[in-house]
């Protein structure tokens, strides 16, 4: 657990993404099985310790230290682990071996409501400090110290010279401490994962920006307003199993459950997951084009672990589907995208009506007809188009000219979130001014976040508290009344245009930003580059 606590403490007081990837890979090559795998399982939120929460702690220190003493302590620092591992009172005598990160996975795994009160101290008096403050991380299921999942498996790639996609690929079909996940990176078999649902990474597409391109080799779809999501099923007999996988590769099937039951033929689809709008009294409560409502409608039911009966019949969710990745066994990734396309459509009607459609194909003379296709539709459910190259096959990632997405608007752009500060009057008890930034780059070669912009309107009541419950919960520095937060969340940001300032680190300033949307289906790393905003400067 020493090991474990000095890479948590090293991260903490770690800026550079590629000295983060470094430290963790340094880490997983030098640790043994399985401490290793238990560790790179914390680091990317794969544990979880149902008796072991914030109020546990809370509950164990008030027992341990003057409970007014713990609460101002508590404010001040800002951070549960942290005020609890320095206020722990150190036991009398020597103290006992402290546990390997494998151990101390046991030890928590054992623990109860009914036990946790007693074992949980145990295991704090075989720590140090730093020991405490990482093991009360990795028992709440809560890092924060700027290490997304993301950045775990990217580390774990770079670390042994795999690559992150098959990194992906494997990882959902695994569990920690993933030792047959190890072995394969060390140059053993793969893991035998072929009748497991597992995701794929997504093919993502680039910004058309000022680019024009030939109809003859590009296909035009509309870019539907919902999230993008990859329907996966396999296994045989009983064994079968469907699951539904948002773009981060989060397995969010409890949320649509009626999704998970609509597909039952071995298949990996990829779509836009919508809902349809509600109906009262034979009246529209959301506006519906295209059979599909705005996307306010379906945030009602992101997030939720359970969903009522109610909600499944007001907000039916449905799948637009863009691609076919795999049809009963056969890989189609590496098929042309015409290709792939006739073996969607051939497949589409061996599925529900009700819960599959397909995009359909936009019919453009040219090049300057589609734009003015563009221009004249004002769907709710569509942001844009998609333009695909007839030719190209299914890859993981953005490479350039094979995809492009055409916002409605030019001036949105995805951002995320660095820093808090809360406001004033009524807002005086929220963080409510948010900064946000875009990638000078690459993020997954070394590209950092560079500050774009802030913003304190746009967003709801509801809103203000969930962003602000966010940033609480995600706080890793603090500057005065600032909060630097982990980079995590994703705002969709409108302004109406955006110009070269000497005054900024990223060379832009942006007139009238607003928060658009809050994107928490959406991964970081694939938030805008700091290019596309150069972009959008006008003379």
């Amino acid at each position: 657990m020493e090991e474990f606590a000095a890479l948590i403490d090293r991260l903490v007081y770690t800026g550079s993404r590629n000295a983060k990837l470094a430290l963790i890979a340094d880490y997983l090559r030098a640790t043994p099985d399985p401490d290793r795998g238990w560790a790179l399982a914390a680091l990317t939120d794969g544990l979880d310790f149902s008796a072991v929460k914030s109020s546990t702690i809370r509950t164990m220190m008030k027992d341990r230290v003057d409970p007014v003493l713990w609460t101002l302590s508590r404010d001040f620092v800002g951070d549960t682990a942290e005020c609890a591992s320095l206020l722990w009172p150190e036991p009398l005598g020597q103290r006992d071996v402290a546990p390997g990160v494998a151990e101390a996975v046991s030890l928590l795994s054992g623990m109860t409501r009914g036990n946790v009160q007693a074992e949980l101290p145990r295991l704090m008096d075989r720590l140090d400090s730093s020991g405490r403050y990482a093991l009360l991380k990795m028992a709440t299921g809560a890092m924060r110290i700027g290490v997304s999942a993301r950045l775990g498996k990217v580390a774990f790639a770079q670390g042994f010279d795999v690559s992150v996609d098959e990194v992906e690929e494997y990882w959902h079909g695994l569990a920690p401490p993933f030792a047959e996940l190890f072995a394969w990176a060390e140059g053993g078999e793969a893991p035998d994962t072929e009748n497991l649902p597992l995701f794929r990474p997504f093919m993502l597409a680039h910004p058309l920006e000022d680019a024009v391109v030939d109809m003859d080799d590009y296909a035009a779809e509309w870019k539907w307003d919902g999230i993008r999501v990859q329907l996966v099923h396999a296994g045989l007999g009983e064994d079968a199993e469907t699951r539904v996988y948002s773009r981060s590769g989060d397995d969010i099937s409890a949320t649509f459950p009626e999704m998970v039951a609509a597909l039952e033929i071995p298949a990996v689809l990829d779509g836009e997951l919508l809902v349809r709008g509600s109906h009262q009294g034979g009246e529209a409560n959301e506006r519906t084009q295209g059979g599909a409502a705005s996307f306010n409608a379906l945030q009602q039911r992101l997030g939720r672990k359970t969903v009522s009966k109610k909600m499944l019949s007001e907000s039916p969710a449905f799948v637009r589907l863009y691609d076919a990745l795999m049809i009963e066994g056969e890989d189609l990734r590496g098929l042309p995208w015409t290709a792939r396309r006739d073996r969607l459509e051939a497949f589409l009607p061996r599925l529900p009506a009700d819960r599959f459609d397909i995009s359909s194909i936009i019919a453009a003379d040219s090049f300057d007809n589609l734009a003015e296709i563009r221009e004249s539709t004002r769907d709710d459910a569509i942001e844009g188009l998609m333009l695909k190259r007839r030719d190209s096959p299914y890859v993981a990632g953005r490479r350039t000219g094979l995809w492009y997405k055409w916002k409605r608007d030019p001036l949105l752009v995805d951002c995320v979130l660095m820093y808090a500060q809360r406001g004033s009057g009524k807002r005086s008890s929220f963080f409510s001014d948010y900064t946000f930034g875009c990638w000078d780059g690459d993020p997954d070669k070394g590209a950092e976040l560079l500050p774009v912009g802030k913003a304190y309107s746009g967003f709801t009541d509801a809103e203000l508290k969930q962003i602000d419950r966010h940033v609480r919960q995600n706080t890793i520095n603090r500057f005065g009344p600032v909060r630097e937060t982990e980079k995590i969340l994703v705002f969709e940001v409108a302004f109406d245009s955006v110009h070269e300032s000497k005054r900024h680190k990223s060379g832009l300033a942006m007139r009238f930003p607003r928060i658009h949307r809050i994107r928490w289906d959406k991964p970081a790393h694939e938030a805008d580059r700091i290019d596309t905003l150069k972009g959008l400067i006008r003379d």
